[in-house]
Order: C-alpha cells, then sequence, then structure tokens
C-alpha cells in the first residue's frame, strides 16, 4: 500500500491491487509489474474516464514538462498535497494550524475559526484553506486555487476545490496518517476525483530547506539545440 500510494492512489487501484496479490497466479511476478498493472487499471478506469474533454486535449501531461523541474517553480495546490516526501502538521495557537511539507519546504496556512475568503481575494499558488475537526479527523476546505497541473498528470481550472480529510489508522500505535482528498473542478473534471495519501509516523526525520533546485535546460526533440 505504501509503495502504491507513493504520490496518491484510489479506491481503485488499491483493489486491484489487492486482488492482483491475491491470485495464485501472480505468486511469481515481481511487485513492481503487479503495482504497474493496479496504477494502468487506476488510470483507465477512474481517472480517465472522469477527465473533460478540454481536459483530455492535453492529457496525459508530460512529467518533463512540469514547470518545477524546467523553471524550479513550486508546486501548486493539486500537486503540493500528495507530495511524496514529508509533512509537518502544527497548531498554530488556537485558531490556525500549519501543514510544512518536504518537498518545496512549502507552507500551509488552515484557518480554524471559520473565516471566509474574501471575494477581492486574488486566487494563489496553494489556494485559501480553512478548517474544522470532526472528532479526531482534521478536514481541510481549499479553493482560490490558480490553474495548473495535478499529480494525475491533467491540468485544472482555477475553479479548483478540494475536501482533505486527515485521520490516523486505527492500529494500536496510531503510526499511519492517511489522506481522503474529493477534488472537483468543473473545467478538468465531469464528476469529483477521490484520491488518497499515507504517511509513515516519523518524529526523527526533519524538513530541509528546499534551495538546491536546478532548471532543466529543455532540448528540441531529435537535435542538441537548446
Amino acid at each position: 500500500m505504501g509503495r502504491l500510494c507513493t504520490f496518491f492512489c484510489t479506491d481503485t487501484g488499491i483493489d486491484r491491487l489487492n486482488a492482483l496479490l491475491d491470485d495464485p497466479a501472480n505468486d511469481a511476478r515481481p511487485f513492481s509489474q503487479l503495482q504497474t498493472e493496479a496504477t494502468k487499471y487506476e488510470t483507465d478506469r477512474y481517472i480517465r474516464p472522469r477527465l473533460t474533454a478540454a481536459a483530455l486535449k492535453t492529457y496525459p501531461l508530460d512529467p518533463a514538462d512540469d514547470p518545477g523541474l524546467l523553471r524550479c517553480e513550486p508546486w501548486g495546490l493539486a500537486k503540493q498535497m500528495i507530495a511524496p516526501h514529508q509533512l509537518e502538521i502544527r497548531r498554530r495557537g488556537a485558531d490556525r494550524v500549519e501543514l510544512h511539507y518536504g518537498e518545496w519546504d512549502a507552507h500551509r496556512t488552515v484557518y480554524m475559526d471559520g473565516r471566509k475568503r474574501l471575494a477581492s481575494q486574488p486566487p494563489s499558488r496553494l489556494g485559501y484553506s480553512v478548517g474544522h475537526w470532526e472528532g479526531e479527523a482534521l478536514v481541510v476546505e481549499t479553493s482560490g486555487v490558480t490553474k495548473g497541473q495535478t499529480q494525475w498528470r491533467s491540468e485544472h481550472s482555477d475553479q479548483l476545490h478540494v475536501v482533505e480529510r486527515f485521520t490516523r489508522a486505527a492500529s494500536p500505535k496510531g503510526d499511519t496518517l492517511l489522506l481522503t482528498a474529493t477534488v472537483t473542478d468543473p473545467w478538468s473534471l465531469k464528476e469529483p476525483l477521490v484520491i488518497k495519501k499515507i504517511w509513515s509516523w516519523s518524529p526523527t526525520s526533519q524538513i530541509a530547506p528546499y534551495d538546491a533546485c536546478e532548471p532543466v535546460i529543455a532540448v528540441k526533440k531529435g537535435t542538441s539545440e537548446p
């Protein structure tokens, strides 16, 4: 599960992987093959059918065209919220929670006091987040995100809306953090997309400054010209 959900996964991909692992015919196959097959199944059966005609025009985006790779531009919300490195969650007083990511050393502020985003506030890369507690679950709702790219290799508009639900695994140690994010965007999605992410508890890990990014020089296909 951890390997399947390194970036993100869905219930469709999880169910497919479990079915492959339960089939004795796959006992001798490397896990990497089963993971690839489950991910392709997830893409073909769950993600692609939910994309609008507008989003399908550029889908799937080439990972090499990621502005983070080409120009060292930090990720927007649709990629940042499921980045593969550390996530630190801290209370900042009575009215705020901060989400701090190892990828890009990014910080998100979640307002917990019910305040609303002002109509005059322009969209931003990580958007405007408000949150509340449902028992021990942290629920974060984000809007006001500038258009950009997603981790599932599509484009999205500035109408993106995300509801994240963070919970601890129901295990004796409770050392696994689970994220379930419901994504809507009338421009790129015909219906909501529900994605998941898993982090392991790592109390000794520290997030370092993200200051070593070097942009990649693009080369024209078939030539050596930059």
